[in-house]
């Protein structure tokens, strides 16, 4: 004892720890700091500062080696993370790379990570939509995982507090099963998508809507994002490369340098966690383990509570490895249940047409996110379909260019100069729920570890029946709708081999629940059997319904930290 060092200790002791900096992360660090804790943020990849490190951002198309296009060397030695569609020449640094964090595949599983600060919140695709009442209530209703804690009115004015801080660009649609919000002006659907809603209004009388998506960009910036630094979105439609102007939502343009201005919170790059440590006598955790990325020693850090924010599959990583006397098996892992459940979005079919009309407009600019069709099969009550749940789906127009590539010399180069406009062509792609089950789960390897000797996560997920006939639905559907619309040359394209992760909405292996023999977390995100850790990531989701993510994460998150906040000052953690 008389070797142990106090002042070090000291300096390792913080109010509350969050584990990663992504979506949910900033927004942990961002209340937690606005309610005065001293709050140490760790994220195992490198440090990435808004504006300064985004190299690539101002970038002419000219200036990259291969004009935006990657070598065949870096797509062969990258099978996983080059299927991403955001995966480029001109963001190929913000992703994991597949020798970097290796994991074992059961069942086919694609993994996207993106490993610095901030996350995938550089690369996102910034659609948010508010669940609805239907979405909480649909476990209970339909029978399947278990039902949900909170219901949509809970988590209403949480909607509200993160969305006027983000910059959620939208229009109020006044629709049932996607909940209007607080909306800054939405971008305008092309002409062919607003013929399309015209016609869906006329055929399926007000059930199957086409409204402009909902997503975090800044139309029209507000005092509080002036505030934050941010200004309106140029819609350059290069966002993945990290947005200089912070004209959409990431952590990085917005909640952790509001976070750090707090002057309460301390942001530690390269610390892969290890574990959480739990104290038998206290029955709480007091901290977590942290590898070194560079230098591979372990640290300990201490705090009265710990939010895990690391994004699903590590979250349930670090669950699965924090073991001792009292959770052999896993932190608060007593049902055997942690791992289990995993659920993701079904995004393996699209489909496409051709409209022959309103060839005296085409497109202008490059307008983020495109038109949605909120979810229409199975909302309000189980149909006579031959799946549960439903799907939702994106749908977007463009006319097409056709260039002449006939002649030779000079008669060549003006044919190129002078490309005409073809027919619109639409696409549409479907984003499907899919049912938690036991049968799709992460565990860890007993026997192989990482470079920072964690041992290496196993992923066994996979579509099933219901998949199958929901994709099959999608197409009759579609196919009906296209057509109504007077659209020609429909096709479908679908590819059952395609594995599920590439939707990167992955959710669930520490659900939340009201028993916790069935879940691993209460209504407040709290472990059962360790109330002083929270998890507010996709890992914390009972169900995923159709909606993207996460903007629920956002809420979910804002709503557990005030209620940490609130039990801290009341002793009662």
């Amino acid at each position: 004892m008389s070797f142990f060092n106090i002042d070090s200790v000291k300096e390792r002791t913080f109010d509350a720890i969050v584990v990663g900096s992504g979506i949910s992360g900033g927004w942990s660090a961002k209340e937690l700091c606005d309610h005065g804790l001293k709050t140490l943020v760790l994220e195992r990849g490198r440090d990435v500062k808004h504006v300064t490190d985004y190299p690539t951002t101002l970038k002419n198309p000219w200036e990259f080696p291969h004009l935006g296009e990657l070598p065949k060397e870096i797509t062969d030695a990258n099978p996983i993370a080059s299927r991403c569609y955001a995966f480029g020449e001109d963001s190929a640094h913000f992703f994991v790379k597949d020798n970097e964090h290796p994991y074992i595949q059961d069942k086919p599983f694609d993994w996207i990570r993106g490993y610095q600060v901030g996350g995938k919140s550089l690369m996102w695709a910034r659609g948010t939509q508010r669940w609805s009442k239907y979405d909480f209530e649909g476990p209970a209703r339909d029978g399947f995982a278990v039902e949900w804690p909170i219901s949509y009115a809970e988590l209403a004015p949480w909607y509200s507090h993160v969305e006027i801080f983000a910059g959620i660009s939208g229009n109020k649609d006044g629709l049932a099963q996607l909940p209007d919000g607080e909306f800054l002006p939405p971008f305008e659907q092309a002409c062919v998508e607003k013929h399309f809603g015209q016609q869906m209004a006329k055929h399926y009388k007000g059930t199957r809507p086409v409204i402009v998506s909902r997503c975090a960009h800044l139309t029209k910036p507000q005092p509080i994002h002036y505030k934050q630094g941010r200004a309106q979105c140029q819609q350059r439609d290069l966002c993945v490369r990290g947005c200089p102007y912070g004209g959409y939502f990431s952590s990085n343009a917005s909640t952790l340098p509001w976070a750090a201005r707090t002057g309460k919170m301390t942001l530690r790059p390269h610390s892969v966690v290890h574990s959480v440590i739990y104290d038998e006598k206290l029955g709480k955790a007091t901290g977590v383990r942290v590898i070194d990325a560079n230098t591979k020693e372990m640290i300990e850090y201490y705090a009265k509570i710990i939010f895990l924010n690391a994004s699903t599959l590590n979250t349930n990583l670090i669950l699965l490895n924090s073991t001792s006397n009292r959770f052999p098996n896993g932190l608060s892992n007593d049902n055997g249940l942690l791992g289990k459940y995993i659920s993701f979005h079904n995004f393996r079919t699209t489909i496409f047409g051709e409209y022959e009309g309103l060839l005296d407009t085409t497109q202008e600019g490059k307008r983020p996110g495109s038109s949605y069709i909120p979810r229409f099969r199975n909302v309000f009550q189980q149909e006579k379909t031959d799946f549960l749940r439903g799907y939702a789906a994106g749908f977007s127009g463009e006319r097409v260019m056709n260039y002449d590539t006939s002649g030779m010399g000079e008669g060549l180069k003006t044919n190129l100069a002078n490309p005409k406009y073809g027919n619109w062509r639409v696409g549409s792609w479907m984003m499907g729920e899919t049912i938690p089950k036991e049968s799709n789960f992460v565990t860890l390897d007993k026997n192989q570890k990482d470079a920072w000797g964690i041992p290496l996560l196993r992923t066994s997920v996979a579509y099933d029946q219901n998949d199958d006939n929901m994709v099959k639905d999608f197409h009759e559907q579609m196919t009906e709708m296209l057509t109504l619309a007077g659209f020609k040359n429909i096709g479908t394209n679908d590819v059952p081999s395609k594995a599920p992760g590439l939707d990167i909405h992955e959710m669930g292996g520490v659900r939340m629940g009201k028993d916790p023999k069935t879940s691993q977390l209460n209504k407040w995100n709290q472990l059962h059997h360790c109330k002083n850790v929270f998890v507010t990531d996709g890992a914390c989701m009972t169900s995923n319904s159709t909606q993207n993510p996460s903007l629920t994460f956002m809420a979910i998150t804002a709503r557990a930290t005030n209620y940490a906040v609130k039990q801290l000052k009341a002793k009662s953690l």
